[in-house]
């Protein structure tokens, strides 16, 4: 059963040029009609995936600090009806740090987020403005102290290995960012995904991504400095202080149950996936005519989830634990990993073994993706 519950509000004012989320811009929005339909969406869930009291609740984008707290409140309430909360719940909610969005945050603390997640992604002018963000650094400086002042816990994003960027540069930024003492932070590398602005840029010849080494040498300084500062990755691009993980984030990756509402969202109960249409219109139809967004829906074989569960596992410092994996999948140990393969690489530097727990280390995060696809039989992705 669902001890997580997401909730996707896909309205921005502008999409980012680098964005590939499902994140839409529209002149206005019906507020009423939206609420009826998220309430509706997430009744549909809970009669699945109810039973246990809710550990978190993420509401992501988009840009859900745009939502009206009056909104973010009345979900909340329904969620904590049909499935209780936890006592010590995590209520996390997304944001651009912006002086109009930070002057809900006061109300949306009073609606119960407890845990704010800003999208700063730079500390300077020039790069926002690059990155097509709306504020500018001072601003969204502005708001991170805003949120610091009403959220009992608050993360930030930054974006780096930049076109050009140099260590000195990144060092300098990280260095700062540090020093405003959140408690977590999420770092991620600039990639070109497909279908964005940025993809066509580089196409035609706008500006050239950093190379490879030199975004392996920033990912190595950034290891080395939130280390310094009580902030070790948890996961490849997130940084906490121990007990400061994004708890809703570390579902997803321990390959737990969680409820995925609104436009888009994923889920998954019981080894069964779900998935919501992604157009705003075309999942508020599907909601008016069946009583949820969901465009598919599909049993998962044990193959299938095992695989999923070593590629999201493999991602966190903990690792994963093998033999509980095994007896989940009813898969024997070595048809979850290579033990030859992770030999090698425990030789490399590159993975390790604890007991029945494996992973990747400091040193093999970097090249991640190709230990994956080495380490998880092919067989078993493809099943």
């Amino acid at each position: 059963m669902a001890r997580a519950l997401y909730i996707h509000w896909p309205f921005c004012l502008a999409k980012c040029p680098y964005c590939d989320f499902n994140s839409h811009v529209r002149d206005s929005v019906d507020h009423a009609s939206w609420q009826d339909a998220l309430l509706a969406d997430m009744r549909f869930e809970a009669a699945r995936a109810g039973g246990e009291a809710l550990d978190s609740v993420f509401f992501g984008g988009g840009t859900p600090s745009l939502m009206p707290p009056a909104l973010v409140e009345r979900l909340l309430a329904e969620a904590e009806a049909l499935w209780g909360f936890a006592p010590d719940i995590e209520i996390t909610l997304e944001g651009n740090p912006s002086s109009v969005e930070a002057a809900n945050y006061a109300a949306l603390a009073s609606a119960g987020i407890n845990r704010a997640s800003l999208g700063l992604q730079a500390l300077d002018d020039a790069t926002l403005r690059f990155l097509g963000r709306l504020h500018d650094a001072d601003e969204g400086l502005a708001a991170l102290e805003v949120a610091q002042q009403h959220f009992a816990r608050v993360s930030f994003d930054l974006i780096y290995a930049r076109p050009g960027q140099t260590a000195s540069q990144w060092e300098a930024e990280l260095s700062r960012a540090l020093g405003f003492e959140t408690g977590h932070l999420s770092l991620y590398q600039l990639t070109i995904e497909p279908g964005t602005r940025f993809e066509t840029m580089v196409r035609q010849g706008q500006f050239e991504p950093l190379g490879d080494e030199q975004a392996a040498d920033l990912f190595a300084l950034t290891a080395d400095l939130t280390n310094r500062a009580g902030l070790p990755a948890y996961e490849i691009s997130n940084h906490a202080r121990p007990g400061e993980e994004s708890r809703h984030n570390l579902a997803y990756w321990r390959y737990q149950d969680y409820a995925g509402i609104g436009p888009g969202a994923h889920g998954r109960r019981g080894g069964v996936a779900t998935v919501r249409h992604k157009k705003p219109e075309n999942w508020l139809s599907a909601v008016a005519r069946n009583g949820h967004g969901i465009a598919e829906e599909r049993d998962l074989g044990l193959q299938e989830q095992a695989a999923e569960a070593l590629l999201m596992g493999l991602r966190l410092r903990e690792g994963i634990d093998l033999a509980g994996l095994s007896d989940r999948f009813d898969l024997p140990q070595i048809e979850l990993i290579d033990p030859a393969k992770l030999q090698f690489y425990i030789g490399q530097g590159l993975a390790w073994q604890r007991s029945n727990r494996v992973g990747v280390t400091p040193a093999g995060m970097p090249l991640l993706d190709g230990l994956l696809g080495d380490l998880v039989p092919a067989e078993l992705v493809s099943a």
